[in-house]
């Protein structure tokens, strides 16, 4: 079957800084999540574009192009007609002016820009009526809508907040600088050294901690077609994957501990639950509100009385997946919970590129 020709992005651009805040780049921006997609996807028979006539599988650079206005070109010059943005973007990202010319497997640069504000994006669904983890905005020092370091015993009293408690970046990557903290001395002390650092920039999030299960939800986009074969008309839930052996009551980076080691997709019974068909409902509202164009993953865990709250969406999931050479292991979560779809990483893959979009071009001025 001839499919049309694609090409995967990886992150090149060093990831900006907006509003005083950073998304720390991981190391290789994605490049070896794209080679997975890439290789998978040419493995079954898509007609996947690369940089390199002849790709080495143990290569990632070998399978990705850059995100770079350069690399966009390069991948049209090759011949793709689809670009699959397996990067991070954010208003003013070279793609925003492909998005006419190609099809897209990705979200809207400045919706990803948006939504990867895990503050504001908490504070936007709880104000849809969504169930959210508590939380509060903290820095060295006092601004607006921001506590100051030194006021936030003051700030954790005021909004009923005990500890334990999180804190972590505002536009953090995974687990990255997460921190339970078990009394105001803890708190200031990861504070202070996030601040210090500066790596994630000059503000934080202080989070109510849930001391329930763990579970995260991928969402698929309207269009995708599901494992019967039938297109949604709106967004829809992969079945649940439960997170087990959290370090400090936080899931360790997928980098440490291949996630493989730590979750498994939820027992079908389970999903009779009252508890747990509320989160999935939440979920997907939640991707409805944030316009998600392909797949996004949303991090819930319950409470002391059993409601499941979402605490984390990630509008660019990781999506590495097993094929290439000592890529066994390398499931991604939202790869889990396909499997108990009964598809394959592949099949979550091709159900993606399915549901490709491309922006229409403003109307001409008559």
């Amino acid at each position: 079957m001839k499919t049309a020709p694609v090409a995967l992005l990886y992150q090149a651009l060093p990831p900006p800084l907006i509003d005083g805040l950073r998304k720390d780049a991981k190391p290789g921006g994605y490049s070896d999540g794209g080679a997975d997609i890439a290789f998978a996807l040419r493995t079954a028979g898509v007609n996947v574009v690369t940089p390199t006539s002849s790709p080495n599988p143990s290569r990632a650079l070998d399978w990705v192009f850059p995100d770079t206005a350069e690399g966009i070109r390069s991948a049209g010059a090759a011949g793709a007609s689809v670009l699959w943005a397996n990067t991070v973007l954010f208003g003013g990202h070279p793609l925003e002016t492909a998005m006419v010319d190609f099809d897209i497997v990705g979200q809207l640069p400045a919706a990803m820009q948006a939504f990867d504000d895990k503050f504001e994006t908490n504070h936007f669904l709880a104000e849809a009526g969504l169930p959210v983890a508590g939380s509060f905005l903290l820095s060295g020092t006092a601004k607006e809508n921001v506590c100051a370091l030194a006021d936030v015993e003051h700030a954790c009293a005021s909004r009923g907040m005990s500890f334990p408690m999180i804190v972590k970046p505002v536009r953090g990557r995974g687990s990255q600088g997460v921190t339970l903290v078990e009394s105001l001395d803890a708190l200031r002390d990861a504070a202070t050294a996030l601040i210090a650092a500066a790596t994630f920039g000059d503000m934080l999030m202080v989070e109510e901690f849930l001391d329930g299960d763990e579970m995260t939800v991928t969402l698929m986009p309207p269009a995708s077609p599901r494992p019967d074969g039938s297109r949604a008309p709106a967004h829809w839930a992969l079945p649940p994957v439960y997170r087990f052996d959290q370090r400090g009551g936080v899931a360790p980076y997928n980098g440490d501990v291949p996630v493989t080691a730590n979750s498994i997709a939820i027992s079908p019974g389970r999903l009779r639950d009252p508890a747990i068909v509320a989160m999935i409902d939440s979920c997907v509202s939640a991707a409805a509100l944030v316009d998600a164009r392909t797949a996004i993953r949303i991090d819930c865990r319950a409470d002391r009385d059993g409601l499941f709250k979402l605490f984390d969406l990630n509008m660019k999931p990781n999506m590495t997946g097993p094929g290439r050479p000592g890529r066994d292991d390398q499931d991604c979560l939202s790869a889990i919970a396909a499997r108990a779809n009964g598809w394959s990483y592949v099949d979550l893959l091709q159900a993606m590129l399915a549901a490709k979009w491309r922006q229409e071009p403003p109307g001409e001025l008559s």
